[in-house]
């Protein structure tokens, strides 16, 4: 008779339930439970090529070998839930590997980013798990206390110097001087994919400012002009991928995924 591998786990639940007797009228048993509807995804993940390599930025300067990052925008803040959220992906990454230890978790790091310090969540760290925030640099919170190296950073209060394009991620940049710095710093590179994107994202964001902006030289008044005709080109098609996948059937979840936006933003605007 060919050997079969046991499976263990369907018994185990039809014992547990024995075990708990008459209390299980009291209970729910969900067995194999789904953690959410979609599979777990982490905002970024960064490998380092080499393990010794140091970094000089100082952003990086707890990076060990894998670091996750989660970020929060800044219409959003960062909850109690999201710490625990995050610090699962951490051991989930850790654990799910073909040998044992393979990760290294004294090799792993999290970084938090968000716009507004969160205080309840780090009263919560430090009353429950005993994690403290030590600052290490303009807007850079070290989180110590716990086995996993962890970071905090605050986008508005970061260096500008170092920063520059993390720091000015905001809906609230200044008509005047700040938005023209901005636009000078990115016609340098506006040819460049990544400045491009993140220059789209500002101008949406800070829509209202960008218009508002009425003292620009010439040649800042033409790239202006040009970079909201092409934000608002840009808008109205991702509006219309987004009706015309709707329209198909296409899941809220994956219109977000194609489109590159928040799920709550897409569901936000097929209302």
């Amino acid at each position: 008779m060919e050997k079969k591998k046991i499976q263990w786990h369907s018994g185990f639940s039809a014992a547990l339930r024995i075990t708990l007797g008459d209390e299980m009228e009291l209970l729910e048993m969900r067995e194999e439970y789904l953690l959410g509807r979609k599979p777990l995804q982490m905002d970024v993940l960064i490998i380092k090529n080499r393990r010794n390599i140091e970094i000089k930025k100082e952003i990086g300067r707890i990076f060990r070998k894998h670091n996750i990052i989660e970020y929060k925008s800044p219409e959003d803040s960062l909850s109690i839930n999201d710490f625990y959220k995050v610090y699962g992906y951490a051991c989930i990454y850790q654990a799910n590997t073909d040998t044992v230890k393979e990760i290294d978790p004294e090799e792993l790091t999290i970084t938090f980013v968000c716009s507004h310090y969160p205080r309840e969540m780090m009263k919560h760290l430090f009353k429950v798990r005993g994690i403290r925030a030590e600052q290490k640099g303009e807007g850079i919170y070290w989180l110590t206390g716990d086995a996993i190296a962890m970071q905090l950073l605050i986008t508005p209060k970061l260096s500008g110097a170092e920063n520059y394009w993390l720091q000015k991620l905001r809906t609230d940049l200044k008509a005047g001087e700040e938005i023209r710095d901005v636009m000078r710093n990115y016609e340098k590179h506006r040819k460049i994919k990544d400045y491009e994107a993140v220059m789209d994202l500002i101008t949406r964001a800070n829509w209202n400012q960008m218009k508002e902006e009425k003292k620009m030289c010439e040649a800042l008044k033409e790239l202006f002009a040009e970079e909201l005709r092409e934000a608002d080109k840009k808008g109205m098609e991702r509006a219309k991928k987004i009706f015309q996948l709707s329209a198909k059937g296409t899941p809220v979840e994956k219109i977000a995924e194609e489109c590159g936006l928040p799920v709550e933003k897409v569901r936000e605007m097929l209302e």
